[in-house]
């Protein structure tokens, strides 16, 4: 595979240069028998954690009452994943190695990047990693162009750092290509157009699924006016298939249905920033998520971790690796992904038959393939022009 290309003139100023990580410049590469005397790092006898323990039901929700212990100890590597002392213990802002590791696997897995120094970076969740991903390309003053309508938490992250959002055009795959070109092509504005912020997959809030082609011709309009894509991606996994003609709302077989092929995928150039998180997936509030990128972008990201976060919990990271690695592994979480899809199916079709039901002629909506939104158009009726005519 080639190597991505090299966007860094893209970067603001304070990330042209390369830095070295500030984490390492003054802890080096910490080792439970090292004493390091340089960076304030309490002695591991004293963390008062001995043992986690936690019982994780099978990844299958059509198995109810099968479950299993997944367990943590003090001093011994747990299978695959780190021990207590070493997950409790600071470390640097990449990760810890058993939980990327089990990313890098399923990334490659599922999305299989067309480029070969790619890597990933454990994360707090996708609102943190937007902060993060705008500010290597948006400083105060600077524009990013956004969906016509867009994720709420991505926004605010823009208000506070001064970015303002320019929007483009979308219909009901999402963002509008044609206008997308448009944009870039009759910019005049007193800095360059750098980056766009899209949700391709379950938009939030319309609900929107771009399909291969959509993508496709993104990816193009992107490379032609160098344009660095942040793929905002947690619904991915939420892929739920069309709505079924009959009213067997769970007759889906998710392990038949295919995923629309991700950003990331058909990323030749290596400029697309991946953000995917567990918040949908396993749970919101493990804050646990990585980005997905060239190996020269992560090392800014690692940068800025440490000049935030550091990393997330390393104890949550450790369930998770636990969970991942050595409870369920890649099959065990594929299998919960699919059953994920499965129950979300059902509840999209059960709420989109109540809504035809009962908004019949008051609203219109069509029906989303993923995620977990579903984007009306009301009726308002008289009231739209006359605000005397809302019924109360």
């Amino acid at each position: 595979l080639p190597q991505a290309k090299d966007l860094s003139h893209l970067f603001v100023p304070t990330f042209r240069i390369h830095q070295k990580s500030p984490f390492k410049a003054v802890m080096g590469t910490p080792t439970l028998d090292m004493i390091n005397m340089a960076g304030g790092v309490p002695h591991p006898s004293t963390f008062p954690l001995e043992q986690v323990q936690a019982t994780v039901r099978a990844p299958s929700h059509a198995a109810p009452g099968r479950t299993g212990t997944l367990s943590l100890e003090r001093t011994q590597t747990n299978g695959s994943t780190e021990s207590l002392n070493e997950l409790l213990q600071y470390n640097d802002g990449r990760g810890m190695a058993s939980y990327c590791r089990f990313l890098r696997q399923f990334t490659e897995q599922a999305h299989a990047p067309p480029y070969a120094d790619w890597d990933v970076v454990a994360s707090c969740g996708n609102t943190d990693s937007i902060a993060k991903a705008v500010s290597l390309f948006c400083q105060q003053g600077d524009h990013i162009i956004v969906e016509q309508y867009s994720f709420p938490g991505a926004l605010s992250n823009l208000v506070f750092a001064k970015v303002k959002p320019v929007p483009v055009a979308m219909d009901i795959e999402g963002v509008d290509p044609v206008a997308l070109d448009s944009l870039c092509s009759s910019w005049t504005g007193a800095t360059p157009l750098r980056a766009i912020y899209v949700i391709p997959t379950g938009q939030n809030p319309t609900g929107a699924t771009m399909s291969l082609a959509r993508r496709k011709a993104l990816y193009a309009v992107a490379q032609k006016h160098d344009l660095v894509i942040i793929e905002d991606d947690p619904y991915y996994f939420l892929q739920l298939g069309p709505m079924p003609e009959t009213q067997d709302t769970t007759a889906t077989d998710m392990n038949k249905l295919s995923l629309v092929p991700s950003l990331l995928s058909l990323d030749t150039d290596g400029r697309v920033i991946r953000l995917d998180s567990f918040s949908k997936i396993l749970a919101p509030n493990l804050r646990c998520g990585w980005i997905t990128a060239p190996a020269y972008i992560q090392d800014r990201m690692q940068i800025l971790n440490e000049s935030t976060i550091l990393q997330p919990s390393g104890l949550t990271q450790g369930v998770i690796s636990r969970l991942l690695n050595d409870t369920w592994g890649i099959e065990g979480w594929i299998e919960h992904l699919n059953a994920l899809r499965a129950a979300y199916a059902a509840r999209r079709n059960l709420f989109v038959t109540l809504a035809r039901k009962h908004l019949a002629g008051l609203a219109t909506f069509t029906v989303p393939t993923a995620g977990m939104f579903l984007w009306m158009r009301v009726d308002l009726g008289d009231a739209a022009t006359d605000a005397t005519a809302m019924p109360r």
